[in-house]
C-alpha cells in the first residue's frame, strides 16, 4: 500500500505527520524562513531610500520643487551628465580614493600591530589596552572630531606646545588637514581591526607558532609567512569593512575642516554631495553623486565576494 506524502508509519501502527520542512525543487527554505524578518527590516531601511535616491537623481529637483512652486521636470541622465562633465567631481573622486586608501592601510597596520601586541603582554596590560580601544570605538564621530580639533588647536592645543610649533594651524593646509582627519579616523577605526584580528590569532594553534619560533623565524617572518596566510579570510573582512567605512566618511571631514576646507580643498564625495544637495539646493545633482558613490561601493563589494568565492574554491 502506498503511503501518503508527508506521513510516516511507526512500528506501533499509528500514523504520525512529518512536520520537517521539505526542500522545494532543490531549495532548502528553512534558512530563508529564519532570515525573513531581517530581510523585511533591511528592505524597509535600505531598499526604499535607495529607490528614492535613484528617483530624485533623474529629476530636476531644486528648492523650487521642494517648496511646490514649480513642477518637477524629468531630466533622465541629465544630472549624471552634469556630474561627469564637472572637473571638480573628478578631483574630489580622486581625493576620496586616495584618502580612503591611506585610512585603510593605516587602520590595518595599527590594528594588526596592536593585535599581535595583545598576544605578547600580560593580562592586566591587555585588559587596559582593550578597554582604551573600545572606548575610542564607542566615541561618537562628532565628539571624537571635536576632541582632536582641540588637541591640535593652534592657540590652546597641547600638541603644538609639545612639538614647539607655536600657532601652526593644521587645518589650513590641504595635506595637513587630511592628515589630521586621518589620525582621527584611524583612532576610532583600529579597535574593530584589533579585536577581530586578535580573535583570529587566538584561534591559530599554538603548536604552529611554536614550530615557527623554533625554526628561528622572527616575529615579522611569523606574521608574514604563518599568521597572515591563516588569517586571510579575517583580513579580507576587515579590509572590505574599512574600505566601505572610509570611502563614505562625512562627519570627520565636515566637522574638522569646516565643511570641506578652504575653497573646498578637503572635499570628499559625501561632503561634495551634501554641498550640492543642501548648500546649493541642487537635490537631483546631489542624489546623482550619491548613486555614483553607491555604485562604486557596490563594485568593491562584488570584487570582495568574488575573491571570497575564489578562495573557497581553492580551499
Amino acid at each position: 500500500m502506498r503511503r501518503r506524502r508527508g506521513w510516516s508509519r511507526p512500528r506501533g501502527g499509528s500514523r504520525k505527520f512529518n512536520t520537517a520542512p521539505r526542500p522545494f525543487r532543490g531549495v532548502e527554505w528553512t534558512p530563508w524562513i529564519y532570515l525573513a524578518p531581517a530581510v523585511v527590516v533591511l528592505g524597509g531601511l535600505l531598499v526604499y531610500p535607495i529607490y528614492q535616491l535613484g528617483l530624485i537623481s533623474v529629476f530636476r529637483y531644486t528648492q523650487a520643487q521642494v517648496s511646490g512652486g514649480e513642477p518637477t521636470a524629468f531630466v533622465g541622465l541629465g544630472n549624471y551628465s552634469d556630474v561627469f562633465s564637472d572637473g571638480q567631481f573628478w578631483s574630489v573622486l580622486l581625493a576620496t580614493v586616495g584618502f580612503a586608501a591611506a585610512c585603510v592601510v593605516s587602520t590595518l597596520a595599527v590594528g594588526c600591530a596592536l593585535a599581535v601586541l595583545l598576544t605578547r603582554v600580560r593580562a592586566l596590560p591587555r585588559l587596559a589596552l582593550m578597554l582604551a580601544a573600545l572606548g575610542a570605538w564607542a566615541t561618537p564621530a562628532v565628539t571624537g572630531s571635536t576632541v582632536w580639533l582641540f588637541l591640535f588647536d593652534p592657540d590652546f592645543g597641547p600638541v603644538n606646545r609639545l612639538l614647539g610649533l607655536g600657532d601652526h594651524s593644521w587645518t589650513y593646509g590641504r595635506y595637513s588637514a587630511f592628515f589630521l582627519v586621518l589620525l582621527e579616523v584611524v583612532w576610532c577605526s583600529f579597535p574593530f581591526v584589533m579585536v577581530t584580528v586578535y580573535a583570529g590569532i587566538r584561534a591559530v594553534p599554538a603548536e604552529v607558532l611554536e614550530a615557527a619560533a623554533l625554526d628561528g623565524a622572527s616575529q615579522w617572518r611569523i606574521w608574514r609567512s604563518v599568521l597572515a596566510p591563516m588569517l586571510r579570510p579575517i583580513l579580507m573582512v576587515v579590509t572590505i569593512q574599512s574600505v566601505i567605512w572610509d570611502f563614505k566618511i562625512f562627519t570627520q571631514i565636515y566637522v574638522m575642516t569646516g565643511g570641506g576646507g578652504i575653497a573646498g580643498q578637503n572635499l570628499v564625495l559625501n561632503v561634495y554631495a551634501y554641498q550640492q544637495a543642501f548648500a546649493s539646493s541642487q537635490y537631483g545633482l546631489g542624489a546623482a553623486i550619491g548613486v555614483v558613490t553607491l555604485l562604486v561601493l557596490l563594485a568593491v563589494t562584488l570584487v570582495y565576494l568574488r575573491l571570497l568565492r575564489r578562495q573557497g574554491e581553492e580551499l
